[in-house]
């Protein structure tokens, strides 16, 4: 059972790290399942995902404050904003796809405006 929790583990992760790069893809909640199912099926693994420079912070800070630093709600509605802005000019052929891209749009960006802000 241990390794099927770090194969989900590891695979969770992964999503989330696309999750950075692709914006409709969450990546607070694949990291958050990523930590648990790393607790529970290995340590060492555990350990590193928390140790991490870059991933690491982001877990505690989302986990101990319920909240999102300044600089990451910027640069993910930024990304939410410009990717599915490009969609509706350039790839959307019919009108009801423009509307459900820029639905998804404020959707995604309300749920992480909706968060508290992390001031350092």
């Amino acid at each position: 059972m241990r390794y099927i929790l770090a194969f989900l583990g590891t695979l969770s992760l992964l999503l989330g790290v696309i999750g950075i790069f692709l914006p409709v893809l969450p990546t607070t909640p694949f990291l958050l399942l990523s930590a648990t199912l790393y607790l529970h099926s290995s340590r060492r693994l555990y350990e590193w995902l928390m140790s991490h420079k870059h991933l690491g912070p982001y877990i505690k800070n989302f986990r101990e404050h319920k909240a999102i630093p300044l600089r990451v709600k910027i640069v993910s509605v930024s990304l939410v904003w410009i990717t599915l802005m490009y969609c509706t000019v350039f790839v959307a052929e019919v009108w009801w796809m423009r509307v459900m891209f820029i639905a998804i749009a404020i959707g995604v960006s309300a749920h992480i405006l909706h968060f508290k802000t992390l001031r350092k």
